[in-house]
């Protein structure tokens, strides 16, 4: 009994899960509609994901984790004086 309880306590502690829906890799998303509504975010362009969103419930969005991303600093060089 007690290990059950544990459990359940465990489990209510926990919560729910977060995932991320947007990979922060690609700059364009194609958000599927339909039963399953889902977003594949692995393209480079537009264009790219126009091409697969073509004759399909689909639209091409931005993806908004990309523009929040730090953009890693050039390499600099240090003058010896």
């Amino acid at each position: 009994m007690r290990a059950s309880v544990l459990v359940v306590l465990a489990i209510a502690a926990a919560g729910p899960a977060a995932a991320q829906t947007y990979s922060p890799g690609y700059p364009v998303c194609l958000h599927v509609y339909g039963p399953a509504t889902y977003y594949e975010c692995r393209y480079t362009s537009m264009e790219q994901c126009a091409i697969t969103a073509s004759g399909r419930s689909a639209q091409c969005v931005l993806n908004p984790y990309v523009a929040n991303a730090e953009v890693p600093a050039r390499y600099r060089r240090h003058r010896a004086y």
